[in-house]
């Protein structure tokens, strides 16, 4: 019995398939692994790596922070952000961490406010999310 995995951000339906188990960074600090007959549940996640298992073969997406609803065999997560690992340019993704960086510094000198600091230093953790995911996959 299979899993239907839906991840949705404000711009698109990045993915919708069947798979067989997902694991997710949630904002507890850990992960969790949703199987098929999951107890109904709802939580935020972290942005990080969110792995799905479909044929036995594993597959990643880098995602920004969001929630997780999981309601009989469905998986829905709704985030900021997602990219396949095979997307990421890491060249690109080099410059935009460097300028995620930039802005965080910049703003913590102005004193910005906390709301504002919080995003552009979840924006910075997504783009080094991004490189630690494309590193390790070695694609």
């Amino acid at each position: 019995m299979p899993l239907t995995l839906e991840i949705v951000t404000p711009e698109r339906k990045v993915l919708s398939e069947e798979v067989e188990h997902v694991v997710l960074p949630t904002e507890a600090g850990g992960e969790i692994d949703v199987l098929p007959g999951h107890i109904p549940l709802m939580t935020m996640i972290e942005p990080g790596e969110l792995r799905y298992f479909k044929g036995g073969q594993q597959e990643s997406i880098a995602i920004a922070r969001g929630f997780i609803e999981v309601i009989g065999d469905t998986v829905s997560v709704l985030t900021e952000a997602a990219i396949e690992v095979d997307d990421i340019d890491a060249t690109s993704l080099e410059e935009a961490r460097a300028r995620a960086a930039e802005a965080v510094e910049e703003a913590r000198k102005k004193g910005e406010d906390p709301e504002i600091m919080e995003q552009l230093e979840t924006q910075a953790r997504f783009t080094v999310i991004q490189q630690i995911i494309k590193q390790s996959k070695g694609r």
